[in-house]
């Protein structure tokens, strides 16, 4: 079977295009530009991918092998409902889906169980700490991740695995075309609000999930917001729990939390003492543009809600150790600026220079007004202006960054990702084209 992926670059189908591809099927795609996750799915055999997404392109590709089933993004569907390759599909009878139809094909015909791993934050960084743990105990395991890992590919279908670990995104209510077998609640703080203009809506969204779960893991504090959900088995976790900090060493209280609720959620699938999973999960390497360091004291990270950016901050100060910290902020989404633009006033309050780039634009309400790096800086309380800049992806900011690292400050670099964003150009700009 030929399955072509409309938006094969994005983190949700990259890797599904992996698993496919590893499972036996013809993979091929497109994506409207180029990116590291196209290079890198290159590099690992998928080499029919087309930067462009016309009628042409994709004829082409027809051609070349008749498409038996094309699975489009969600970006897709909202910004072009009428795309043209969706239009030329239509016409040549050839099925259509999004991503969830495909992946819970491949569950029935591999026969396997579902471990999703949903929430507001720190998705992808709970899904990998999963991966490790299997891993760690060689245990085989499939999976699906947003993010490169330095100890496994980003997809990876294992034929004689058991279990399925899955990023299941709420965004444009993906995670609700699953049934999972233990489903890990990360968070429940109300976002995409595009999708979920309310946030009752966005709990209710949560709620119909875990009653669709055989088993749900969530953190105490989210119980209230999914009560009364029947025909689930919900067990809760306590982030004040002392045993985290106790017998967790990594770095930053978000991350100690995620490995915390992974031991939880797995260890009666592992059959192992909690312990010999805590000191697992304890040596966790981490992954992509999850705090991650590009070279020393230069990191980048995908916070983009205010939790999420609160927990990256908190975990540099944790390292910094005394060092000035020192931000540079790409909001993901103008119409998520909107919304969070109260909560922005006093989020960097605590950092001792904040630098702030154009908002990386997907999937925009064109009704909101573009707020400039200079209008999110006028946003923030006034002690924060006063050590606040506006600033551009160019060799300023660059020498700006350099100048801090010669100072021996942290630099932290909040950043959407994808092609043209901040950690792009920092890949870019700052790693030689040897070690990229």
């Amino acid at each position: 079977m030929h399955i072509f992926f409309s938006g094969i670059g994005g983190t949700g189908l990259g890797p599904l295009a992996l698993i496919a591809h590893q499972a036996g099927y013809s993979v091929s795609g497109s994506d409207q530009q180029d990116s590291q996750y196209i290079q890198y799915l290159r590099e690992h055999g998928i080499a029919d991918i087309t930067i462009g997404q016309t009628v042409e392109d994709i004829e082409a590709a027809h051609t070349r092998e008749p498409i038996d089933w094309l699975v489009y993004s969600s970006a897709v569907a909202i910004e072009h409902p009428d795309a043209p390759e969706l239009r030329f599909c239509h016409a040549e009878h050839i099925k259509t889906t999004k991503r969830d139809v495909l992946l819970n094909a491949i569950l029935a015909d591999k026969n396997l169980k579902l471990i999703a791993v949903a929430g507001t934050h720190g998705k992808t960084t709970t899904t990998a700490m999963a991966v490790w743990l299997f891993k760690s105990f060689d245990i085989p395991i499939s999976y699906s991740v947003g993010a490169k890992m330095s100890f496994g590919e980003m997809g990876n279908f294992d034929p004689a695995s058991q279990y399925f670990v899955y990023e299941a995104d709420e965004f444009d209510h993906n995670f609700l075309a699953f049934q999972p077998f233990v489903s890990i609640i990360t968070g429940i703080d109300w976002d995409h609000h595009d999708i979920y203009p309310t946030r009752e809506e966005y709990e209710q969204a949560f709620r119909q999930f875990i009653s669709q779960s055989s088993r749900a893991l969530l953190w105490s504090e989210d119980l209230p917001k999914v009560s009364n959900t029947p025909g689930t088995t919900i067990e809760s976790v306590d982030k004040t729990n002392p045993d985290i900090k106790n017998l967790l060493h990594l770095p930053g209280a978000v991350n100690r939390q995620d490995a915390w609720q992974v031991a939880v959620a797995l260890q009666p699938l592992s059959g192992r003492p909690i312990e010999e999973l805590l000191a697992a999960l304890d040596a966790f390497p981490g992954v992509s543009r999850r705090f991650e360091q590009i070279i020393p004291n230069l990191y980048s990270d995908y916070a983009h809600t205010p939790p999420k950016i609160r927990g990256t901050l908190d975990t540099a100060h944790e390292l910094a150790k005394g060092h000035k910290v020192v931000v540079v902020y790409e909001g993901l989404h103008n119409t998520r600026q909107h919304f969070i633009k109260d909560e922005l006033k006093t989020l960097f309050d605590n950092v001792g220079y904040l630098y702030i780039v154009p908002t990386y634009l997907a999937r925009e309400d064109k009704t909101l007004p573009l707020l400039s790096p200079t209008d999110l800086k006028n946003l923030l309380s006034e002690a924060t202006q006063a050590k606040t800049a506006a600033a551009a992806l160019d060799s300023g900011l660059a020498e700006i960054i350099k100048d801090h690292l010669a100072a021996d400050d942290d630099v932290v670099c909040i950043s959407a990702g994808g092609g043209g964003s901040l950690d792009e150009w920092l890949r870019k700009t700052f790693i030689s084209p040897v070690a990229a």
